[in-house]
C-alpha cells in the first residue's frame, strides 16, 4: 500500500516528552505488514506498576482485547507489546493461541508473569497474524530499553495514520512534579466506543488500580468516547493506563481523596489532546470540526444528536467542498430519534446564525457562511430549546482522500 501524504491538520512539532520512571521500551522491525518501519513496541513496566484500561464494545471484539480484558482484572502490568499491520481479529481459536504465545514472549523477555503482559494489534481484520514473526524480536529488544524519546513507540504503533500522536503533561501534586505521558494511533474506522484506537498512556503518580480505572472511564466520555471520523467502531479499540508510582508522593487511594480530582483533570487533557490529534488525522481529512448541541432534553440525548450529525456523509462531504449547506444538519437532526422540535432549532456556523426558528434566519448571509467554511477548524452549534441538555462531538471531513486510502487497504 503507498504511503499517503502527511493530513494538512497534523502538528507543526512534537512535543518532546520527558522520561517517566519506572518506564523504558524499544521498537522493532518485525516486517508484519509494512516493511522498512517499525511496527513492534515494547514497553517493560518496573515492579509494582498498576494498570487500567477501557476497550472496545464491540462484540466482535479481537483476542487481543479479550486478552486485555482478562489481565486487567489482576491490576497490575509488567509490560506491553503493540504491533501494527494485523489486528488480528476475527481469527478464532488461532488468533486465541497467538496473542498468548506473542504474551509468554514477551514475558520471557521481560521475566515476568505473562498475565502481567498486556497487548494491543492494529491493522487488517481477518487474517491471522503469524505469531513467531516474534521470536527473537522481542528478546533481541528487551536487550536495548530506553527511556527516551517517546515519538518512537508513538510511530511504531502507526497504520493508515499519517502522523505520530503523544501527549504529555507535567503536574504539581504536594510539591512534587507528576508527569502523564501518551502515545495514540488511530486515522480511520474511528467512532470509538469504550477507532482503530489504540492509545497507551504512563504517569508515575502512585496510585490505586480502581481509583486510576475510574479516572480512565470517567474522562473517555468526554475524549475518545467524544470523536468520529466514520462512524465505524474498531474490533480493537484499546486505551490502557499505567502508573508506575514512582513519583515521591502519598498514593491516592480513594477518589475522595482531592489529589484525584488534580490529577483526573490533567489526565483528561492528555487524552483529549490525544483524541483531537486522532480526527485530526482522519482519513484523507482537511477540516476539523467540532458539533456541539445545546438545549436538549438530556445531555445524553445531546450527544446522540451531536453523533449524528458528525457522523453524517451528507453533512461532511459539504464540509469537505467547502457548502455551507445546513440542511443537512437539520436533516441530521431529524432522523437522530431524539426529542426535537422543528420550530425551535436553531443552528450556527461559527457565531453566524443561519437558521433559527424552524427556518433560515432572518438576516443570512450566504456570503460569510461560505467564507468561514474555508477555514480549518469549523464548529457548528445546533440549539433544540427543549432543556438544559449539552454535548460536543469532534470530526472531520469526508473528502475523496477517505475512499482512496479504504479502496485500496488490503492491496
Amino acid at each position: 500500500m503507498a504511503a499517503h501524504p502527511v493530513s494538512p491538520l497534523a502538528p507543526k512539532s512534537y512535543p518532546d516528552l520527558p522520561p517517566i520512571a519506572g518506564v523504558r521500551f524499544a521498537t522493532a522491525e518485525a516486517g508484519i505488514k509494512y516493511k522498512n518501519r517499525t511496527d513492534v513496541l515494547l514497553m517493560a513496566f518496573d515492579e509494582g506498576t498498576v494498570a487500567a484500561g477501557v476497550l472496545t464494545r464491540s462484540a466482535t471484539s479481537s483476542a487481543a482485547v479479550e486478552l486485555c480484558r482478562e489481565n486487567l482484572k489482576g491490576g497490575v502490568a509488567r509490560g506491553l507489546v503493540v504491533n501494527s499491520g494485523n489486528s488480528n481479529a476475527f481469527t478464532g481459536q488461532k488468533g486465541r493461541e497467538s496473542v498468548r504465545y506473542i504474551t509468554k514472549v514477551a514475558a520471557e523477555a521481560l521475566g515476568c508473569a505473562p498475565s502481567e503482559v498486556f497487548i494491543a494489534q492494529t491493522g487488517v481484520i481477518g487474517e491471522l497474524i503469524d505469531a513467531s514473526k516474534f521470536d527473537g524480536k522481542l528478546d533481541e529488544a528487551a536487550t536495548r530499553l530506553v527511556d527516551a524519546p517517546w515519538i518512537e513507540p508513538a510511530r511504531a504503533i502507526m497504520t493508515t495514520d499519517t502522523f505520530p500522536k503523544l501527549s504529555g503533561a507535567v503536574l504539581d501534586i504536594d510539591s512534587v512534579e507528576v508527569k502523564i505521558n501518551g502515545i495514540a494511533k488511530g486515522s480511520g474506522m474511528i467512532a470509538p466506543d469504550m477507532a482503530t484506537m489504540l492509545s497507551f498512556v504512563v504517569t508515575d503518580m502512585p496510585i490505586a488500580a480502581p481509583v486510576l480505572q475510574a479516572l480512565l472511564s470517567q474522562h473517555v466520555q468526554t475524549t475518545f468516547n467524544a470523536i468520529t471520523v466514520d462512524s465505524d467502531t474498531s474490533t480493537s479499540d484499546t486505551l490502557l493506563a499505567f502508573a508506575t508510582g514512582k513519583a515521591p508522593v502519598d498514593a491516592i487511594n480513594s477518589l475522595d481523596d482531592p489529589r484525584a480530582e488534580v490529577f483526573g483533570a490533567a489526565l483528561a487533557d492528555v487524552l483529549f489532546e490525544l483524541a483531537i490529534l486522532t480526527v485530526r488525522d482522519g482519513e484523507g481529512a482537511t477540516k476539523q470540526v467540532s458539533v456541539h448541541v445545546e438545549g436538549a432534553t438530556t445531555d445524553a440525548s445531546a450527544f446522540r444528536i451531536a453523533k449524528a450529525i458528525a457522523d453524517s456523509p451528507l453533512v461532511k462531504t459539504a464540509i469537505a467542498g467547502e457548502d455551507a449547506n445546513w440542511g443537512r444538519v437539520v436533516m441530521a437532526v431529524g432522523k437522530a430519534g431524539e426529542p426535537a422540535d422543528r420550530d425551535k432549532l436553531s443552528i450556527r456556523f461559527g457565531d453566524l446564525l443561519v437558521a433559527k426558528d424552524g427556518e433560515r434566519a432572518h438576516g443570512y448571509d450566504e456570503a460569510a457562511t461560505s467564507a468561514y467554511m474555508k477555514g480549518e477548524e469549523l464548529e457548528m452549534t445546533v440549539e433544540l430549546g427543549l432543556g438544559s441538555g449539552r454535548a460536543t462531538v469532534y470530526t472531520c471531513d469526508l473528502t475523496h482522500g477517505y475512499i482512496t486510502i479504504n479502496g485500496d487497504y488490503r492491496s
